[in-house]
């Protein structure tokens, strides 16, 4: 209890404007400068970015997995998230964990601005740094869009203001949150297109390749001008918005192309100078259960389908497949979602728990499942755009250059061509799933094919393990259709989004009271801006 208690103050405190977390050089980069006259932006960076990502990791394993038809917990009890009975109590996790380290990303550009640090340098690099700026820009985009499309309307604009006095934040609409990041996005475009070098040991992800960050912040752009697309009041300016950055300015608006713009932390320090960090499956999860959930029908039956090489042992390692489901006595056999309390249901495949066997791979202890953003997604993005008619180029290019993606990253160079490489015809062929430009582009009467569905079926094993991605995509498009068991809760009902934390109820309760009258009732029905006719 004294825990949770602690772990509340803080995500108070961060959101009202407490530096709870800061960062320096091993010896330098990753010494907390708390107490310390003087911050510098490179101490501010990697482990707020840590910290998101494993607050991402642990709710996707245990949450959005449970929703979205991944893994399925065997459990009657009362609260089980696969039978949409999501308690209020799921809400705080990411709340606190998100607002606690945009202290740290808001401050970074703050420091990287401030002009009194002109003409003064750290190991070559200088302090009043637009690359830091640029970058500030974008992660703060990345968490805020992560907060607004888990909760609706959130604090914004005053949010971790603390330090000025603002102990109660006002909550910004969805829709001005938006626009808002969109302007933010643009501005770290600009920003980072001198390429002002920083500090390698100060980034855990792209080890200070400034090129590369400009690729994510514009890629993440692309997500979030699609996730609003449908929404008519802004639909006509995102559209223009992607064409622009796809078609007429491309030049401009540099995004993911291949698997080496992918945006990720690999966990033990394979791709950091800076510091050994171990992923939160292992270091957070006790091995048995890891492995105690079942893996659902849904997930499994699709790759068995497809024969998909990421479940076949021949492209894995010590004869586990890439992503460490281990097989059943039955062979790979998942449990149906969503199933009736009291219905005996066996667990036959599941993943691989660390220690369980002889192999190296399991995903509790995979390196590459630190996921921020990838290449296939950007595909499957494009995919749809080219298939709405928004932007000049193939669906079915991007279509299949968005498997290959996918499936290159956890088997690399597998499908080395993309979308014209044989292996990848080969594939879509065998497996059925093949573009047809004679489909229409949307039907959701189950069984019936669609452009949409072949897109978002495919997109859905792209976002896998990418924090609540699935979700927000399968909110946006009710794609891919899946399965609706006979015990689910909810009326039967995909929860909208999460509901506040009881926190903010007692300690920003005017806020709050505007943010139900404005947004609807705080529960998980309650549709988000986005969502909303």
């Amino acid at each position: 209890m004294k825990k949770n208690n602690k772990i509340t103050i803080y995500a108070l405190l961060a959101i009202i404007g407490f530096n709870t977390s800061c960062t320096k050089d091993f010896n330098e980069v990753n010494t907390d400068p708390i107490g310390k006259s003087e911050v510098e932006a490179y101490q501010l960076m990697t482990f707020p970015l840590v910290n998101v990502l494993n607050a991402n990791l642990v709710r996707n394993r245990n949450f959005n997995n449970e929703l979205m038809q991944v893994t399925v917990d065997r459990n009657d009890a009362e609260g089980r998230v696969f039978r949409y009975d999501v308690r209020r109590t799921w809400a705080d996790l990411t709340w606190n964990a998100w607002y606690v380290n945009l202290t740290d990303l808001k401050d970074m550009y703050s420091v990287a601005s401030d002009p009194a640090k002109a003409n003064k340098t750290y190991q070559g690099v200088p302090l009043l740094n637009k690359s830091y700026q640029g970058i500030s820009l974008i992660t703060q985009s990345w968490v805020y869009s992560l907060l607004t499309d888990t909760y609706g309307d959130v604090p914004y604009s005053e949010a971790n203001d603390g330090k000025d006095g603002n102990y109660q934040p006002k909550f910004d609409r969805q829709k001005d949150i938006y626009l808002d990041m969109f302007q933010k996005l643009e501005t770290a475009n600009n920003l980072l297109k001198d390429g002002t070098i920083i500090l390698s040991t100060s980034d855990p992800v792209f080890k200070g390749d400034v090129a590369k960050w400009r690729r994510l912040g514009n890629s993440l752009y692309l997500r979030l001008l699609l996730r609003v697309s449908g929404k008519a009041e802004i639909a006509s300016i995102a559209i223009a918005k992607i064409k622009e950055m796809v078609d007429t300015n491309p030049a401009n608006y540099p995004i993911m192309e291949n698997n080496t713009h992918t945006a990720r932390i690999l966990w033990n320090g394979t791709n950091s100078t800076t510091a050994a960090f171990s992923s939160p499956l292992m270091a957070g999860v006790r091995p048995v259960d890891f492995r105690s959930p079942g893996i659902a029908e849904f997930f499994i039956n699709n790759l068995v389908v497809w024969n998909d090489p990421r479940i076949q042992a021949a492209y894995g390692r010590s004869g586990v497949n890439r992503f460490g489901i281990r097989p059943g006595t039955s062979g790979y056999v998942g449990i149906p979602s969503g199933y009736a309390p009291g219905t005996a249901v066996n667990v036959e495949s599941r993943f691989y728990s660390e220690g369980e066997t002889n192999s190296p791979l399991t995903l509790q202890t995979d390196a590459n499942t630190g996921i921020i953003m990838n290449c296939a997604e950007v595909d499957f993005i494009l995919a749809e755009a080219a298939a709405k008619g928004w932007i000049n180029g193939s669906a079915q290019n991007y279509y299949y250059k968005g498997i290959a993606d996918a499936i290159n990253y956890w088997i690399p160079t597998i499908m080395t061509g993309g979308a014209t490489d044989p292996m990848v015809l080969s594939y879509v062929d065998a497996a059925d799933i093949e573009w047809n430009n004679a489909l229409p582009l949307s039907n959701q009467t189950p069984g019936a094919l669609s452009k949409m569905l072949l897109i978002h079926q495919q997109k859905y094993y792209a976002l896998f393990l990418v924090d609540f991605q699935q979700w927000f995509e399968y909110r946006r498009t009710s794609y891919p259709i899946i399965p609706k068991g006979a015990g689910l809760a909810n009326g039967g009902r995909m929860p909208a989004r999460l509901n506040y934390p009881l926190v903010t109820q007692s300690t920003n309760p005017s806020s709050y009271k505007d943010a139900v009258a404005a947004q609807g009732a705080d529960d998980i029905n309650t549709l988000v801006w986005w969502q909303k006719p």
